[in-house]
């Protein structure tokens, strides 16, 4: 590698590099102050007299005067000097004349102090001349610095055509940087990381030794490069290129370099997501076709063993998790299937896992030891669904929880009517109390109710207008409202101490209301059919509020 003080190396040339330039070497410079630090970089040439020159800079310049906007008391030559050094100029080049014989001291001591190179020529020359010169060579620096870059891009290339992925392009970056490479998520998780040969330290103990002290941000000297995600102009951000200076100092063109590798590397991620996705997808049309039909019981296994499901002799579960309406039918769908599938890996049963966007659905078959462990299964599957929901950011603010339903486990036929069952079942399921998971055997009055509104939803609203439409109009106008009051009487079937103590009442304020429900409805609560409708409009009325 190249030192921080060569030509080309950040883009430009430093102050030493200027002061060997035909034009400013013919006129004898002589470094007065700040002799350690010509290897400043010299970002442009700047010709100015004036007294407010400094505020006209905005630091890096190199500045050639004759002395003239310098000043005539000390007092005023301090303040000069000392606000082009707050500037940040890269150096100060007096050209001796009419103006000065020699520098001032007060000049001379305030350029040391302040660590700026002050330089005096002795001999006159065309500050034009030096413009020229200087420029030329920041041009030709910034064009070698772009060409070391794109060689970084062109074996960028070379890796991912010869068959390599993310490691292969990080491999290279590390290479060229001499120091660690890493690519992180989003939020800062490691996915990848790359040393730079044998004799560095491994990588990873450098990423827990300084990233893992830096929670806040990087560590000092580290350069971070974003990975886009998303379409051209998405804005979004897919993963993260942080390069540390362990080694050797990160220098622009680093900067450069990871840029080129951080447009690489967008395209591989996009490539893997996609293939990631469309697995997801072949596996739910895979169990999509079991649950309608176009699969048959005896021939699923053998395509369940080419998706990598080989669950054996064991009882099959079908689980469905429904999303929220809403959500965009792609996009975050691989991102979601990945999450998913890890949070899953800690079940320890076989599973076959499958995304359906367009319906909003992940279908899901897992392979259990025994019946009997169904329940708690259902548990830990329905807590790794709901955490991978929430880690791909899946689950919008103020949407509704995503619905888990647990069919009955069995063989493949059972699998089959049982993966239709939870589909429709989780549908129907929206906008009831969230729980961990539902039980499809349990929801089947809610299935019916659903496909009822689904066929005729007129019909299904007069019916609910019917059964409970007094009631509704009691409770928008007046308090308290009786339908709760209702619902956990029915709930309760009917024992009126147990609807007492959770409505927190006394037994004559429940009578009273009781019978308050039964003068609006025109109906004896004690009736067997009068409770069954009752008990069909509480639970209706969600589909047709």
């Amino acid at each position: 590698m190249e030192s921080q003080g060569t030509q080309g190396t950040q883009g430009g040339i430093t102050v030493q590099r200027a002061l060997e330039l035909p034009g400013l070497r013919g006129g004898l410079p002589e470094v007065v102050a700040g002799a350690e630090r010509l290897q400043r970089t010299v970002r442009w040439v700047h010709a100015g007299e004036v007294p407010n020159i400094a505020s006209l800079l905005k630091g890096g310049e190199l500045l050639l005067t004759t002395g003239l906007g310098l000043g005539a008391r000390p007092a005023e030559q301090r303040v000069f000097v000392r606000k082009l050094a707050e500037r940040g100029i890269a150096a100060l080049v007096v050209e001796l004349g009419p103006r000065f014989t020699r520098l001032p001291a007060a000049i001379v001591e305030t350029a040391r102090a302040a660590g700026l190179p002050l330089v005096q020529l002795h001999r006159e020359v065309p500050f034009v001349t030096v413009t020229e010169e200087v420029h030329t060579e920041i041009v030709n620096g910034h064009y070698a610095l772009l060409q070391r870059a794109e060689e970084v891009h062109r074996r960028c290339t070379q890796a991912l055509l010869g068959g390599g992925g993310v490691p292969q392009v990080l491999n290279v970056l590390a290479d060229f940087s001499g120091n660690p490479v890493f690519l992180e998520t989003a939020d800062g998780q490691l996915l990848y990381a790359a040393g730079a040969g044998t004799e560095c330290a491994d990588p990873l103990q450098v990423w827990e030794g300084l990233r893992g002290q830096h929670k806040e941000g990087p560590p000092a000297g580290a350069l971070l490069v974003d990975v886009p995600g998303g379409g051209p102009g998405s804005g979004s951000v897919r993963a993260r290129l942080v390069l540390l200076a362990v080694e050797s100092a990160l220098l622009p063109v680093h900067r450069i370099a990871a840029e080129r590798a951080a447009g690489s590397l967008a395209v591989v991620l996009m490539q893997a997501r996609q293939e990631e996705e469309l697995a997801a997808r072949g596996r739910g049309d895979f169990l999509t076709d079991l649950a309608e039909g176009r699969i048959l019981a005896d021939d699923a296994p053998a395509q369940a063993r080419v998706l990598g499901f080989k669950p054996g002799e064991s009882p099959l579960l079908p689980v469905v998790m429904r999303l929220a309406d809403g959500l965009p039918p792609g996009g975050g769908w691989a991102v979601l299937a990945r999450a998913v599938a890890e949070e899953l890996a800690a079940v320890g049963v076989p599973v076959l896992l499958g995304v359906r966007p367009v319906e909003g659905r992940v279908p899901l078959l897992l392979g259990l030891r025994s019946e009997s462990e169904r329940a708690a299964v259902a548990d830990r599957v329905a807590t790794a669904l709901r955490a991978g929901v929430e880690r791909a950011g899946m689950q919008r603010a103020g949407a509704l929880p995503p619905v888990v339903v647990v069919g009955v486990a069995g063989g493949w036929a059972a699998a089959s009517a049982g993966l239709r069952h939870a589909a429709e079942t989780a549908t129907a399921a929206q906008g009831l109390v969230d729980r961990p998971w539902y039980d499809a055997r349990r929801l089947d009055i809610d299935l019916l109710l659903w496909r009822l509104h689904n066929y005729d939803d007129s019909a299904l609203a007069a019916f609910v207008d019917r059964a409970i439409g007094p009631l509704r109009a009691h409770d928008r106008r007046s308090k308290p409202p009786l339908l709760p009051t209702l619902q956990t009487y029915l709930a309760h079937a009917g024992r009126k101490a147990e609807t007492a103590r959770e409505l927190h009442l006394n037994r004559q304020t429940l009578y009273n209301r009781l019978a308050r429900i039964s003068e609006l409805l025109g109906t004896d609560l004690d009736d067997p059919q009068t409770v069954l409708a009752l008990s069909l409009a509480l639970r209706a009325r969600r589909h047709v509020a």
